[in-house]
């Protein structure tokens, strides 16, 4: 008997009441397992089965029941989901919305109450909401960030948050107290509600404060219409200038300019055709040459030909300004039209073109359309830089930028097509075709890697046969000899040929995910779409009087032996002797579609189906 069961029942099991046992001997724990004469043994001593006596004579007559309950339920999700998360499912979908909340405002006798502008945004993937006010100038509060994203309670305290089916239009809504008008919400979230079967009401008009009507208010400013009397009345009688008479007409036309395109052809020895631009300004009726300057010219630089000031149509020329009393005629707007010619101190300049606002004022205040006048192109001058030879180091791209600039920078790559290509890998068994009869009987795996057109190449070996296997070409780009452009996708079809370097290949066979990417990728492999195929055998039927003989026809020279299955020999011959030029790829792919059995033998009865014949 153990020390504590001596104890009275009425002392508390509590630390400092219970004593270990001096007498005891034996403190090992119990296990479940235990190894003995060499075996695993399980206690069932704390073990509790319940007894099923209906189990027990069912086992007795031989008829046990069926011992699992129900059947399994399918699972809804495997490793590809087909009940998406909200998480996936709406990943970066935001739902927005325009509303306000009034705020009151107190000791300001202008306003008493304030619309305050919010734009609320309800994360779909995780249902958060944060709320930011747009910043208005000089509003005299702190605006930005309202709320900050997270999941609003209904009510303080509670774990029932807000969820998109809460918000509407039209309608308050109440963040930690504080009470928002939703007004209004964007095109996205309008079509989203009307997508889940819950369309929005129609949006209301967002209410005005006496702040906002202030404010445009103070911005809006209308002179009276008497201003510019009493300021002249009043300079006049303080003993000042008379007044401008072209103020009117500067107010009017000031930064309007009428812009042309000149050409001046110098006559002289050393001259050429010059190109400048004219600017008409309508404030003051000046003008300015500025000459268009053209990169290796060999001219140096002048940015104006005449600077800002009226031109005379016929200059006077004196000693002194001043000193004549005759008046020069300048000019003006109604002499500067295309096709007419400017002297601009003895330089006569030939009007071609002008710009957009120019023909706006000419047609809308004067009445008159201009028409640029077409000058002849000249001939640019041709600079041939040849460029140096291929040096053999890394591609050709990384030898052109040594050419292109004094710092080279490496060669721009297709990081798209990497990223989206880059594990689909086309291998072929392809053999070597060269004049040497013994090497024809080399075979070889042709590796095309999609995600930067990279071509490696291994030699396989045979036992006894002297032809040392392994790696034949490192990865790497390839040129095409017949086009001089890199090797893609498109130019690797079943019994094509393809050239690397010096060494010729034909391909023979691919690889069962080389089929299926080519089918999958018709519009690239064409030769590989049956389709495409079975429409071209039905343009050979051209050349017999009716679409029945041509079925006939093609039937018994392909299978002569009426044994409703022929091999792919036998397809290519009766090919051949019809007449019907079909690529090699094109036969592979009109075999595997038509192979029923799986024994490499095309079913005669699906090809007569599929080039419309009709069902015995």
């Amino acid at each position: 008997m153990s020390l504590n069961s001596q104890f009275p029942k009425q002392v508390p099991f509590l630390p400092g009441h219970v004593f270990s046992d001096p007498f005891k001997e034996n403190h090992h724990k119990t296990q479940q397992f235990s190894h003995i004469n060499g075996t695993v043994q399980e206690k069932t001593n704390f073990i509790h089965e319940e007894f099923d006596p209906n189990l027990m004579d069912s086992m007795k007559f031989n008829a046990p029941p069926n011992l699992t309950y129900g059947s399994r339920q399918p699972p809804e999700n495997d490793y590809i989901p087909r009940i998406q998360p909200p998480w996936l499912k709406y990943d970066r979908a935001v739902l927005r919305f325009y509303g306000y909340f009034q705020e009151s405002v107190v000791e300001n006798p202008n306003e008493n109450f304030r619309i305050r502008k919010v734009i609320i945004y309800y994360y779909l993937s995780d249902g958060t909401i944060h709320v930011t006010e747009p910043r208005v100038p000089n509003a005299g509060i702190p605006q930005g960030l309202f709320i900050k994203r997270q999941k609003i309670p209904k009510k303080l305290g509670k774990y029932d948050f807000y969820q998109w089916e809460d918000i509407q239009l039209c309608s308050n809504i109440n963040f930690y107290e504080r009470v928002f008008r939703i007004q209004d919400c964007d095109t996205y979230t309008r079509e989203f509600y009307e997508y889940m079967g819950k369309p929005l009401s129609l949006p209301e008009q967002m209410p005005r404060d006496n702040f906002e009507n202030i404010r445009e208010t103070k911005e809006l400013k209308i002179n009276p219409p008497d201003t510019k009397e009493y300021k002249e009345y009043f300079e006049v009688k303080l003993g000042g200038g008379h007044p401008n008479g072209g103020l009117n007409k500067y107010l009017q036309n000031d930064r309007k300019v009428l812009s042309f395109d000149i050409i001046w052809d110098d006559a002289s020895i050393e001259g050429q055709l010059n190109y400048y631009t004219l600017n008409f300004y309508l404030a003051d009726d000046t003008c300015e040459v500025k000459e268009v300057r053209k990169q290796n010219s060999g001219k140096d630089p002048y940015p104006l030909m005449l600077r800002r000031q009226k031109i005379p149509k016929t200059p006077i020329l004196t000693h002194y300004p001043g000193m004549t009393l005759k008046k020069e005629e300048f000019y003006s707007p109604q002499d500067l039209i295309c096709g007419n010619t400017v002297k601009i101190y003895g330089r006569e300049c030939f009007i071609y073109g002008c710009d957009d606002f120019t023909k706006e004022y000419y047609l809308n205040v004067l009445g008159i359309q201009q028409k640029p006048a077409t000058l002849k192109q000249e001939r640019g001058k041709k600079f041939y830089q040849p460029v140096p030879p291929y040096n053999g180091y890394g591609y050709e791209e990384d030898s052109l930028g040594s050419v292109y600039s004094l710092q080279p920078k490496p060669p721009k790559k297709d990081v798209r097509k990497n990223f989206t290509q880059d594990q689909f890998i086309l291998r072929f068994e392809a053999r070597q075709i060269s004049e040497v009869r013994e090497e024809n009987s080399r075979r070889f795996i042709i590796s095309f890697y999609c995600g930067d057109d990279t071509i490696q190449v291994y030699q396989t070996s045979e036992r006894n046969s002297g032809i040392w296997g392994g790696k034949f070409q490192e990865r790497s780009r390839q040129k095409n000899p017949l086009t001089n452009d890199y090797y893609t996708e498109k130019d690797f079809q079943l019994g094509g040929i393809v050239q690397f370097n010096v060494y010729k290949f034909q391909l023979m066979r691919a690889d069962e995910f080389t089929i299926n990417y080519m089918k999958q990728k018709s519009d690239v492999f064409k030769e590989a779409d049956v389709s495409q195929i079975i429409a071209k055998l039905r343009l050979f039927a051209d050349g017999y009087p009716n679409f029945d003989s041509f079925l006939l026809d093609l039937m018994k020279k392909l299978d002569k032996q009426l044994k409703g299955y022929i091999d792919f020999e036998e397809l290519s011959q009766g090919l051949q002797e019809l007449g019907f030029n079909l690529t090699l790829q094109e036969q592979y792919f009109l075999m595997r579609e038509f192979d029923r059995n799986g024994e490499w033998k095309l079913c005669m009865q699906s090809l007569w189906e599929a080039l419309g014949g009709k069902r015995a």
